[in-house]
């Protein structure tokens, strides 16, 4: 799982393109998403987003991602769930001052952000704290439901 975290990292600025080409074709759900409903299309959807992201981010499923704006490193893998920047406690070498064999979360997204085109100065957004009534939830569901206009 680390070493998929790790090349998600590296592949940033691709992956970035997939998000971004993801988001366009959000623009054409509006009428399956009508049709379907909301918590039917967040069953259908659901399962492949966590499977995916899992995958690749070794993702917790927070149902608010942030990972276009992180380098493609997800912040809840943070051992102290960090969601704006690193904690202080990062070590000489990058790691994390919690988990001393794991890069420091936060030393990832910097490197990923820096091969995506104004990826450095999107991660200078603050970003809210996680909603945990939405843990669990679809990412993807909401990027297509703010995209198309779609009622909640």
């Amino acid at each position: 799982m680390k070493a998929l975290r790790h090349w998600s990292v590296r592949h940033a600025a691709g992956l970035k393109r997939v998000y971004d080409a993801g988001a366009r074709v959000a623009l054409h759900l509006r009428r399956p998403l009508q049709w379907l409903g909301t918590r039917r299309m967040e069953r259908v959807l659901r399962p492949l987003e966590r499977a995916t992201k899992q995958l690749l981010v070794d993702c917790k499923m927070c149902g608010q991602c942030v990972l276009s704006s992180t380098g493609m490193a997800c912040p809840t893998n943070c051992a102290k769930q960090m969601r704006n920047g690193p904690c202080g406690g990062v070590r000489d070498d990058g790691h994390c001052e919690v988990i001393p064999s794991m890069k420091c979360v936060w030393v990832a997204a910097y490197e990923g952000s820096r091969r995506i085109p104004g990826g450095v100065e999107k991660m200078q957004i603050l970003q809210v704290a996680v909603d945990q009534r939405l843990q669990g939830s679809s990412s993807w569901l909401r990027v297509v439901r703010e995209k198309t206009g779609a009622a909640t």
